[in-house]
């Protein structure tokens, strides 16, 4: 990975995102110290887009909501 110092980086920031964002990710220094990676930005995964990809692929039964409902008025009451 390619470093370069802060006044390298300062005069040659343009050119340098530029190839950051096309894979070559670099590293800034400070007298020979690296202080930052600098890499292409990667959104995070749009929450709205996973709503309803299971869609098709489950079968939730008719009775889901009552479903042990014995069992959990039990466990409620303090009986097992």
């Amino acid at each position: 990975m390619r470093q370069v110092n802060i006044h390298e980086a300062k005069t040659n920031l343009s050119k340098l995102i530029e190839k950051a964002v096309h894979g070559e990710p670099f590293v800034i220094a400070k007298a020979g110290k690296p202080m930052v990676t600098v890499s292409a930005y990667t959104p995070p995964p749009d929450p709205a887009k996973r709503v309803g990809f299971l869609k098709g692929r489950l079968q939730i039964p008719e009775d889901f909501d009552s479903m042990g409902k014995e069992e959990i008025q039990a466990m409620f009451a303090g009986e097992e």
